[in-house]
């Protein structure tokens, strides 16, 4: 036994070589890991850049670019305003005062229009997108994200056979819904042409507004169902396809039934209003002159004013006091500088029902173009209108 323990421990040594070669080699495997993991230097550009008198400054950094142009939707549509290139590759702008809301914007960078690479606020859109601008308002607006109890907004996937594919929703729920037993009435809110259901959330604050609204009681706790507004596929896939008539069917024979089956809804039309903007505003028309018996008050915003609407619904405008008892509320609104639906167009509207007698209240959102600030302001004002209690 002594002499096996003598020879093993007398054998000749390792070569030192040997002895530091694995200690070294892992110490360079582990430096050159840690080397490879480092991640690079964050990018420390700030855009937007909001300032105290709300002033904007917007940057981006394009070194290899010749031209690069601003567009926010406070500016007239077609007009781009130019960035200023620094040493360094950026190019900036500042802004005017900007008003205190929501706003969207992109850069055009050698004719390629893109949304701000360093902003992570982004509205999506049935095609390209754009960045949004929130400039903070003092006291906070309707839309601003105050302390105040939440609600909750859901998305529901669903298939659908009128539509024939899987198609989502937005539901918000109100504040302590999940605690309660309660039923609620329910707002039916639709967006515009080439929006997403997202929209109204996204972009229109629609859940900040209700939470702050209920939380002022200024509103009564609603539930509020975004669908999609796109029943025909936007786009070329859509063509052929009434989109109107589709999205009636799909409003009224699936969205309906499947939200006062899943939620607590209260009965009956007097808990049951439609409205929407645009394209929204548009079917809100349709579809809410259409069906009498299933809404009591309707929210037009800026609409697409249906250019057989006179002939269509005739009956409607035969019978003011038969429309009038049965629609509490016609709230129609539109900014005076809004040339896309045409405001003018939109007051003949309000005008036409007057002139026959059919009850609606009218709003001219002064120095108002198409866009977000609009309709935050019409949600903001038409939700506390709606389910009075008698």
């Amino acid at each position: 036994m002594t002499r096996r323990f003598r020879s093993e421990f007398s054998r000749p040594p390792v070569k030192p070589a040997a002895q530091v070669t694995l200690p070294v080699v892992l110490a360079l495997a582990f430096a050159a890991t840690s080397l490879a993991q480092t991640p690079p230097a964050a990018d420390t550009l700030v855009s937007p850049e909001i300032h105290p008198d709300r002033t904007v400054t917007f940057r981006i950094r394009a070194p290899k670019s010749s031209e690069v142009g601003l567009f926010g939707d406070w500016m007239p549509i077609g007009k781009l305003e130019p960035l200023t290139k620094g040493v360094d590759g950026v190019w900036s702008i500042t802004t005017g005062p900007i008003d205190a809301t929501g706003h969207l914007y992109t850069f055009n960078v050698d004719g390629v229009v893109i949304t701000d690479p360093i902003n992570p606020k982004v509205k999506l859109r049935q095609r390209t997108s754009a960045s949004l601008l929130e400039v903070p308002a003092d006291p906070p607006a309707a839309w601003s994200a105050r302390d105040v109890p939440h609600g909750s907004v859901v998305t529901e996937w669903r298939k659908s056979p009128v539509l024939g594919r899987t198609e989502r929703m937005l539901i918000y729920l109100p504040p302590g819904y999940q605690k309660s037993s309660a039923r609620y009435p329910v707002l039916y809110l639709v967006h515009g042409s080439g929006d997403v259901p997202d929209s109204w959330t996204n972009a229109g604050n629609a859940n900040l507004i209700l939470d702050n609204l209920i939380a002022d009681k200024s509103a009564r706790p609603m539930i509020v169902v975004m669908p999609a507004g796109h029943a025909a596929p936007y786009g070329p896939a859509g063509r052929g396809q009434n989109n109107t008539e589709l999205f009636d069917q799909y409003l009224v024979k699936e969205l309906i039934p499947f939200v006062e089956s899943q939620y607590r809804v209260a009965a009956g039309k007097q808990n049951r209003a439609l409205a929407g903007l645009s394209m929204g505003g548009g079917l809100t028309i349709n579809v809410g002159f259409g069906h009498l018996d299933l809404f009591s008050a309707l929210g037009i915003f800026s609409p697409a004013i249906p250019r057989d609407f006179e002939t269509k619904y005739k009956a409607v405008l035969d019978d003011p006091k038969g429309t009038n008892a049965k629609l509490s509320l016609v709230w129609i609104a539109c900014g005076d500088q809004d040339n896309t639906v045409q405001y003018p167009r939109v007051k003949q509207f309000a005008e036409l029902l007057d002139k026959h007698q059919v009850h609606e209240t009218f709003r001219t959102i002064e120095g108002g173009a198409h866009v977000w600030p609009v309709w935050r302001v019409c949600l903001s004002e038409f939700a506390p209108l709606l389910f009075k209690m008698k």
